[in-house]
C-alpha cells in the first residue's frame, strides 16, 4: 500500500471535499470553479455521446422530401405507374374536384403502399416528407404515424390523413375518385369518421 505525504492535497469529486493533513474541509473558491469547470465537462462529454449514440443507432433519418407527379384522370378512376413510387418512395398528386383540386399522397413504407389524402386543414399544407415511419408536415412540423394517419404530435395532430383504397393493375395504382374525395373530406375534419 503507498502512503500519500500529509501535504499532498487530495480532493475528492464526489464528496465535493478536500483532505488536508487528515480533516476534510470545503474547497475553497479556485478548487470549488475547477470542480464544476469538470463536472460541466463531464455533462457535456456524456451529452455528446449519447446524442452519437442515437444519431448512429439507426433512430434519425433523412427526410424523403416527395416528389409531384400528374396522374391519369379518366372519369372516377385515377392512375399512375407505381413505379413512380418504386423510384421516389413518396410522391404527391393532384386530382380534379369541385373545389378546385384536391392533393393526395402515396409512398411506400417496410415494403407496403399506402395511399393518403395530402392536407393539413389548419396549417393548409399539402406538403408532407416521410422521415422513418412517420409524416411530417413540411409547414407546421406536425407527425403523424405513416402506417396508420393518426397524429403523433404537433399543431395539427387532431386531424389525422385518412386512407385511399386502391388496387394495383397491370403496373398500376388506380384508385375510385369518389373514395378519394371520401378520404379528403375526412381529412378535413378533426378525428376520425
Amino acid at each position: 500500500m503507498k502512503t500519500i505525504p500529509a501535504s499532498v492535497v487530495i480532493l475528492s469529486e464526489a464528496k465535493n471535499l478536500r483532505v488536508e493533513q487528515g480533516k476534510q474541509t470545503k474547497p475553497n473558491k479556485k478548487e470549488s470553479t475547477k470542480l464544476n469547470k469538470n463536472k460541466l465537462f463531464g455533462i457535456l462529454l456524456l451529452s455528446a455521446l449519447a446524442l452519437a449514440v442515437t444519431s448512429c443507432g439507426g433512430q434519425a433519418q433523412a427526410a424523403i422530401k416527395a416528389t409531384w407527379i400528374t396522374p391519369q384522370v379518366s372519369g372516377k378512376t385515377v392512375t399512375f405507374p407505381v413505379s413512380e413510387i418504386e423510384k421516389n418512395t413518396l410522391i404527391h398528386f393532384r386530382i380534379p374536384a369541385a373545389s378546385g383540386t384536391q392533393a393526395f399522397m402515396a409512398y411506400k413504407l417496410d415494403g407496403k403502399t399506402y395511399a393518403r389524402a395530402n392536407v393539413c386543414p389548419p396549417c393548409r399544407s399539402i406538403c408532407f416528407s416521410l422521415e422513418g415511419d412517420k409524416l411530417v408536415c413540411d409547414t407546421c412540423a406536425t407527425v403523424f404515424d405513416a402506417a396508420t394517419g393518426d397524429g403523433v404530435s404537433g399543431a395539427c395532430v387532431a386531424f389525422p390523413k385518412a386512407d385511399v383504397s386502391f388496387q394495383i393493375s397491370n403496373g398500376n395504382m388506380v384508385m375510385n375518385a369518389d373514395d378519394m374525395a371520401t378520404a379528403y373530406r375526412n381529412t378535413e375534419a378533426p378525428g376520425r369518421p
